[in-house]
């Protein structure tokens, strides 16, 4: 059964929106650190990345932050984690507003938090449930992860490369909507632990293959990390390697149908998708040609 929003817990959580906009880094740092010391394992599911650099931390404490301050509009608001996993997130989650926050983080303060935490878990814990079963029943589709082999690898620029990504067995492909994403799961051996990482296909759908193009990333000023798992695609993967990638998902991509004229806008790596709804439409003015 789902969690309730009475009013008066949506007025407590509002309450704490002001707060959390001032402390959120630092509970979302302090919850990151503990939730990983107590289970290891989650290091397999979050960009170790991000978190060295601390936009994850930042990135969290804002949609916390976003979720108390529009929590009586959720359509107003825009983790990678299994249905089981949610209970450790929301578990380190509040011990962490309360270790933090210290005596200001009452009882009833905790209270509201559990249910409006519950509340946002029930809502992605079923959009998950729905969009994976609608993967899996389709034709070549699939849950979970699925072994791929790159076929083949082509550099496109000096910091761009390709990989075409078939099946490794040898079953059908599902097809997918350009502009969509999939993600990639490649073991670090320096860091120990699987690392996910969402790329953007790159083409127009193929009975065959997928082909994303990663840019790799070397780092920058001010002790921004090399892109681990980029590197190590760019260097390590080749034709014959194996990786791990999800089914094609998300929502931003081009309506076909419509017959207005289009304009693509993208910087840097982020052509990726563009290139994918620019290769569709080029195929269908082939056929609407003839």
């Amino acid at each position: 059964m789902f969690a309730a929003l009475t009013p008066q817990v949506i007025r407590i959580v509002k309450s704490t929106a002001p707060v959390l906009e001032k402390h959120g880094v630092k509970i979302t740092s302090h919850f990151y650190k503990r939730m990983l010391n107590a289970h290891p394992t989650l290091k397999n599911i979050f960009n170790s990345a991000h978190q060295d650099t601390g936009t994850q931390q930042k990135a969290l404490a804002h949609a916390v932050w976003a979720y108390a301050a529009n929590i009586d509009n959720l359509a107003a608001l825009g983790l990678n984690v299994e249905k089981e996993q949610y209970a450790i997130v929301g578990e380190h989650l509040l011990a962490s507003i309360k270790e933090v926050l210290g005596e200001a983080a009452t009882p009833e303060i905790l209270d509201a938090w559990a249910i409006a935490y519950q509340v946002l878990a029930d809502i992605f814990i079923t959009t998950e449930a729905d969009l994976t079963r609608a993967a899996a029943e389709g034709a070549g589709g699939w849950r979970g992860w699925r072994s791929f082999v790159v076929d083949k690898k082509v550099v496109e620029s000096s910091e761009i490369t390709s990989f075409y990504l078939k099946p490794k067995d040898g079953r059908q492909l599902s097809t997918f909507i350009p502009g969509q994403f999939i993600s990639l799961r490649h073991y670090v051996p320096e860091l120990g632990v699987w690392q996910p990482r969402q790329y953007s296909l790159s083409d127009s759908p193929h009975p065959e293959c997928f082909r994303i193009s990663v840019k790799r990333e070397e780092g920058g000023p001010g002790g921004i990390p090399a892109g681990k798992v980029s590197t190590r695609l760019h260097e390590h993967v080749q034709p014959g390697s194996a990786v791990q990638i999800s089914h094609p998902f998300g929502d931003f991509n081009l309506n076909r149908n419509a017959s207005t004229p289009v304009v693509l806008l993208s910087g840097g790596v982020g052509l990726t998708p563009m290139t994918s709804m620019m290769n569709i439409m080029f195929c269908k003015s082939l056929f609407d040609s003839d």
